[in-house]
Order: C-alpha cells, then structure tokens, then sequence
C-alpha cells in the first residue's frame, strides 16, 4: 500500500490520543558505586591498556580543572569550564572511537582531546593565546582544536556544530557507497562524534542536525550530555519530554541512554553506536545522565539557583567509581596512584608558569588566514591599529600572561 505521509498505518476506530511519557527509555548502568558490575550487567570487552589510559586521562582532567579554576580566581586567566562530574561520560565514549574519527566537542569536552594526544603545553598554550597556540590567540580560554587529533575547533556559539556534523559525517560515508545501487559498499572507515548538553539541544540547530543525519542516514554519533542545567536554567524548565533521548526515537534515530558516571556503561554504549554508524550507515543518538557537579563556568555562581542539599544528593564521582573497579581487577595501585597525582599538579603548575610569559603571537596573525592576501580594509584596519598601540604601551603586555 502506498505510503506518501510516511507514517504507521495503524488504524485504531477509538479516540485515543498518546501520552507525551508514555515512551519509557531505561538508563544503562554496568558499574556499582563500590566499582563492582552490577550482577544482571555485562562488562564490556576492554583491554587494561584502555582502562587504565581511560583512567589516567579522567585523573588528569580533572586535576587540570583544580588548578585552572583556581588560576582564574588569581587573574592568570580570563576564563574557565570544568568537566566536574562528567569526565567518564567524556572520556569513555572518546576511548570507544577509532583515533581517526572526527570531534565535533562543545565546550566541556577537554578529556577527549587529552586522551588523543593534546599536551599540557597544548591546553596552557592556548588558555594563555600565546605565540605557541595552535589557535594563533584568537580564541576565548577553553576553545581547543586540533587538526592533528580529528578535533574540530570549538566555537561559542550553542549547537552550531550538530548540524556541521552531520554534514561531515555525510561526507565521510559517500565514498563507500556504490554508485549503481545507492547503498553501502563497505564498511565505512570512519565516523564523527558530536558532543552536546541538553541545553544545546534546545537550539534550531540540533533539530536541524538530527532530521538531516536520519533522513540521509549519516554516520554520526550525537552524544547529549544531560547535566541537569543550561548554566542556570534547570532541565524540567527546558523540556517536559522524556529527557533528550525521546526526541532520537522521534526523528527515527537508534537511540540510547547511559548512566554518564559510569565509565564502562559509557564505553559499551558508543563503542556499539560506533559500529551502527560504520556498518549500517546511519546516526545514533546517546544520552548521558550525569550531574554537572561544579558551576557553569567561572563566570556563574551556582548557589544561586541550586541548593547545597541538592548538590549533596548528587555527589557520584565518575573517576572514583571507576578507579575502584580498577583496583579490583589488580590494574591500578593506589599507592602509585597518589605519587602521580602529586606529580601532575606539579606538572601543571610548572606548565602554567611556562605559558604565561611565552610572547604573544604576532600581530600580524590578526589579519593572516582571512584571505589569501589581506584585503586595503583589513591593512588600513591593522596599520591603525599599530599605531594605537604605539600610544598606549603600557595597555598591551608583550607576554600572554600577568605584566611581570
């Protein structure tokens, strides 16, 4: 029978309409919070290489976030945001992808470009806007990228990278399909990640994004971090629906939801989505639950519209559940352990040091890789700008960080 709506032709003679929660999405958890597998749970096939790099990049994020949270409180830099609480939902599902895959990240996504291969120079370089950032200074602190890694670089701007991503997913998949037939000639060798908070996905974009990637089945991965808050606006003034994974099963997507602090559960989940996306071509949705333990940003204030009660309700930590389950399997020594946190804060204070005296970049990459050749506006634009300069030296350090 013809179908031009596209719809269930699932004739019922009763008025009944359906009920907005009567889709029931289960959450998938594997690890307790003693770091034990839940008895009715399988563990997923991970190797202790894996694990045990999963871990320590979770450890050193969020180290790294101590020590810049407190960098911007001291003025050494302008801004921050720290993963606090989500480090297994974003390290786990960075672990799951092949190293060639592309990211398309958000904004608290920094433990995905960490377990790639971005450096701790990398991260000061560019939270500084030094000469060494790979962003030549013309990002906002936090704004990583690197083409190196497969990381697309971040802009401020809430879910413009969901629809990029289906885009560019859609592109990775048309080489394998075979002409003649239309369909998938092989298994395609690589996808893309797009990471998201639930806050984003009230945008246009992401509805754009999602409809696009089903309708052309494009093999991407989009990956909603539902935190529980858009900066201060909490999640059941966002929506009334079934969280963000209802709406994947509304646009047709295979959709999933995991317990974010749950590294194991994060990683069976994408590495799974990752094969659909290869094998058959087509998006898949994962929601992540898992609660944004610190503040927005260092520009929010979060005791003003969250409780301390709440906040101690909500106090699961990712990277102890998961390490406990490492001690069990005999991969981790907690003595080792704490030696090596104690020489990574070393680390990050010593590279900190490091960034903030390294020079500028010139001043002359303000107006490169616009164009080929700078348009007269762009050098009359500069050349004023250089003899502002000149007038007000004491305004414009020569070094990234504090005038020394």
């Amino acid at each position: 029978m013809s179908n031009p709506n596209n719809v269930s032709l699932n004739i019922n003679h009763e008025l009944e309409f359906i009920d907005g929660q009567a889709l029931n999405i289960p959450t998938l958890s594997i690890l307790t919070e003693d770091g034990d597998i839940h008895p009715s749970a399988t563990a997923p096939d991970i190797s202790k290489h894996t694990a045990i790099k999963l871990y320590e990049t979770m450890r050193f994020i969020r180290l790294l976030d101590e020590r810049m949270q407190g960098a911007q409180r001291q003025g050494r830099v302008s801004f921050y945001m720290q993963c606090l609480g989500e480090e297994a939902a974003v390290t786990a599902s960075a672990a799951a992808l092949d190293q060639d895959d592309m990211i398309m990240a958000q904004y608290r996504e920094q433990a995905a470009l960490h377990y790639r291969g971005f450096t701790l120079d990398h991260f000061m370089n560019q939270m500084f806007s030094n000469e060494l950032d790979l962003g030549k200074g013309r990002q906002m602190p936090i704004h990583y990228g690197s083409k190196a890694l497969n990381y697309m670089t971040i802009s401020s701007p809430l879910g413009t990278q969901i629809p990029q991503a289906t885009g560019y997913a859609y592109g990775q998949k048309i080489k394998h399909i075979d002409v003649k037939t239309g369909e998938l000639a092989s298994t395609i060798d690589n996808v893309t990640i797009c990471y998201f908070g639930e806050g984003a996905a009230s945008e246009g974009d992401f509805h754009a994004g999602l409809n696009m990637a089903a309708v052309h089945r494009a093999p991407v991965i989009f990956f909603a971090r539902n935190n529980g808050y858009a900066i201060s606006t909490p999640a059941d003034e966002q929506f009334k629906g079934d969280g963000i994974a209802s709406r994947g099963v509304g646009y047709g997507i295979k959709t999933i939801r995991v317990d974010g602090t749950d590294a194991l559960a994060v990683y069976a989940a994408t590495k799974k989505a990752r094969e659909i996306a290869s094998t058959q071509g087509e998006p898949v949705l994962i929601e992540s639950i898992a609660y944004r333990l610190g503040a927005h940003s260092t520009s929010d204030d979060p005791s003003g519209y969250r409780s301390k009660d709440e906040e101690a309700n909500h106090q699961t930590c990712p990277i102890d559940k998961f390490r406990k389950w490492l001690v069990k399997q005999d991969w981790l020594n907690e003595e080792d352990d704490i030696k090596a946190k104690e020489l990574i804060r070393e680390e990050i204070l010593a590279a900190l040091k490091r960034a903030e005296v390294v020079a500028k970049p010139a001043l002359e990459e303000l107006v490169s890789d616009v164009y080929d050749t700078p348009i007269p506006l762009l050098q009359r634009q500069y050349e004023q700008l250089k003899e502002h300069i000149k007038q007000h030296p004491d305004a414009y350090p020569v070094t990234a960080g504090r005038i020394k």
